[in-house]
């Protein structure tokens, strides 16, 4: 027979935990559409957190696209998101160690194509590609350089190509309430 015991209102020990609960538990997000591909983050529990962009190719196959030592995630605007964008096969997000911006082309590992500071001071958000004139185009926020708080900022595609901000006349600073 269980042995029964008797505790106060809300101090009994539950063999239930809320890790138990969630660490298998995959959280999607950030559905992207490229062509015949759909890709998504996936959150991952089992690997401390970790933010993988999955790809979905017609015939049923996935395929990680950032591999382990990226996670994919910002921390633009504080809590992140718009972590990634693919155009014709290729995906450009932030890596969340150093807020950096890769590019990671089918079947090769990602290259680092900001250099706009060597540490996560700088992070980028919401990133669009604009093919026809080889950058993307997104948010840069540089939460100690009170004046360039938060601007749309342009980043060329190629690695080891200058990064360059091409609308200094666009400044957003979030008012606090």
């Amino acid at each position: 027979m269980t042995n029964v015991k008797t505790a106060p209102y809300g101090s009994w020990k539950s063999p239930i935990t809320s890790d138990l609960i969630v660490k298998e538990t995959i959280g999607l997000s950030q559905p992207r559409l490229d062509g015949d591909d759909t890709y998504w983050i996936e959150m991952r529990p089992s690997e401390k957190g970790r933010q993988v962009i999955v790809r979905r190719t017609s015939d049923g196959s996935t395929t990680d696209i950032n591999p382990p030592e990226f996670n994919a995630r910002t921390r633009v605007h504080e809590y992140g998101g718009g972590d990634y964008v693919v155009h014709e096969g290729t995906v450009y997000f932030s890596n969340f160690a150093d807020q950096q911006i890769y590019r990671a082309d089918p079947d090769s590992p990602p290259q680092l194509i900001s250099t706009e500071c060597s540490d996560d001071r700088v992070r980028y958000a919401d990133a669009v590609v604009d093919p026809r004139r080889n950058r993307l185009i997104c948010v840069c926020e540089d939460p100690v350089n009170r004046a360039k708080r938060r601007i749309i900022w342009s980043v060329c595609r190629s690695p080891g190509e200058p990064t360059a901000c091409s609308f200094p006349e666009m400044i957003f600073i979030r008012r606090r309430a």
